[in-house]
């Protein structure tokens, strides 16, 4: 078991996270926790903003507000929004995956393996021609990375395979090879994007097994974005629910699954009970109204939409405050809270008692009569 000061902390913190392309808001004030030694699902709709969170812990992007700590094992705290994105992987130990595969395809499967330690064999070597002669602690660190390769190939069941090339594998491999990859960094977060994307049921149960061991055996905790229910309810300890940037509900697989909010935003809410809401889902419980400049730096360009779902109005390229609106609607867990506050305020009045049990009115005196 591992010990340090930072076992009895959340790995990741998330508080207030936002990120804004201009007038829209991807993320809106989101905060959530990864507990260490655990598996957390972020989970939503498409468009909900779960990729966006993950290039923000990750560094692809640099919040525009907020904070995301991470709890190094041994005591150090990183904050990730103020680091580069190579050294949130290289000193804050988190490593990723993505939605499309980005391996090496042209290179062997033990080689894919070898150039995630590239650190490593770079600091053995000096920095100098000493790997290229293969002295000094290079020869070590080599064949070090070599074994490290090698545990991992056996553990996806692909060591047999270690010299073909990793274009030549079944899709389903590679999505493996991918997650080895990535375990070769020695990460204490993996962040994995949709990694049983397109896999069959057996593929998706190899998956399950080898997140189940790397949580169990390796010490690293994972965040995991998946749209396939389930691999998310076998293997989640922890669910986070997000709806167009907004975090609607958060807890373990089973309350998040009865969670009448997730039910509505998944599967949308019966016609008849929208049609009977009298206020509809406005821009401001959807999306704010910003004034803010696009940032060149980061993201997509102001005309780009990060968001799926019926949206009326996009940003205007002009001078004046841009606003992105959502039609009413767009939200459905906004929608089903709307609902249920429609019918609390039109409940019926509880019922008289019935007549044979009313208590008789005692006669009165006159108004002003003496006891």
């Amino acid at each position: 078991m591992l010990t340090g000061p930072n076992m009895d902390k959340p790995i990741l913190s998330v508080e207030h996270l936002s990120m804004k392309f201009g007038g829209l808001v991807a993320i809106g004030d989101l905060s959530f926790q990864a507990r260490r030694g655990e598996i957390t699902a972020l989970i939503g709709p498409n468009g909900a903003g779960k990729t966006t969170v993950f290039n923000c812990i990750t560094g692809f992007y640099k919040p525009s507000e907020g904070m995301i700590k991470m709890n190094g094992r041994g005591g150090q705290e990183f904050l990730l929004e103020r680091m580069p994105d190579f050294r949130i992987t290289a000193h804050a130990k988190v490593a990723r995956t993505f939605q499309n595969i980005r391996l090496f395809s042209g290179m062997t499967l033990l080689e894919n393996l070898l150039v995630a330690q590239h650190n490593k064999l770079m600091h053995a070597s000096g920095f100098t021609v000493l790997g290229l002669l293969g002295i000094g602690g290079y020869r070590k660190a080599s064949a070090e990375s070599i074994d490290l390769a090698k545990h991992w190939l056996e553990k996806i069941d692909l060591i047999h395979r270690a010299d073909d090339p990793a274009g030549d594998l079944p899709y389903g491999a590679q999505r493996r090879l991918e997650i080895a990859r990535a375990m070769c960094t020695d990460p204490e977060l993996l962040c994995l994007d949709e990694p049983a994307a397109g896999l069959n049921p057996k593929e998706s149960l190899h998956l399950n097994q080898l997140l189940n061991d790397i949580k169990e055996n390796t010490g690293t905790s994972i965040l995991l974005i998946e749209h396939d229910m389930s691999v998310v309810m076998k293997i989640s300890d922890h669910v986070v629910v997000l709806e167009y940037g907004r975090k609607i509900s958060d807890g373990s697989p089973d309350l998040v699954k009865h969670d009448p909010r997730v039910i509505a935003a998944y599967l949308g809410v019966d016609d008849e009970e929208v049609v009977d809401v009298l206020t509809a889902v406005g821009d401001e419980q959807v999306i704010e109204e910003l004034d803010a400049e696009p940032d060149p730096e980061h993201g997509p360009s102001a005309s780009s939409s990060m968001m799926a779902g019926p949206i009326s109005d996009t940003i205007a390229h002009a001078d004046e405050d841009e606003i992105v609106k959502v039609s009413p609607g767009a939200s459905k867990a906004l929608e089903y809270d709307e609902v249920q506050a429609l019918s609390t305020r039109t409940a019926k009045p509880a019922a008289k008692p019935a007549a044979g049990k009313a208590r008789a009115k005692p006669a009165g005196k006159p108004k002003g009569g003496r006891k």
